[in-house]
């Protein structure tokens, strides 16, 4: 089973970041206005990055990290910056702890 930790793009412009086991069904989720709270109230969204984890422990974990980081520093991982996140980490070493390139791009762009 996989797990995602993902970024949603609000119709505000602000970002909502989660993660699920089914990312497909979860951003649809989403989409419909049925997962309540921040969403429902920005709709539509756009999914604008997402990276799959080896565990929901791991996806968590990225998500709370990701949640703790600057719209700039979030930007810059979406756009796979990793000098400008690691300049925007300011020295902190749980910063890039859980995020990193990967080999197989989970990012995805366009809501797929």
């Amino acid at each position: 089973m996989s797990f995602w930790v993902y970024i949603l793009r609000c119709a505000d412009r602000s970002y909502y970041t989660g993660h699920t086991d089914n990312l497909e069904q979860r951003i649809g989720q989403h989409q419909q206005g049925l997962c309540g709270g921040y969403t429902t109230l920005r709709l539509p969204v756009e999914l604008v990055f997402s990276q799959e984890c080896s565990t929901r422990e791991e996806a968590l974990a990225a998500e709370q990290q990701i949640k703790g980081w600057s719209r700039k520093k979030k930007e810059a991982m979406m756009r796979g910056d990793w000098a400008e996140v690691s300049r925007l980490a300011k020295g902190t070493q749980r910063d890039g702890a859980l995020i990193h390139p990967s080999t197989s791009s989970g990012r995805t762009g366009n809501g797929q």
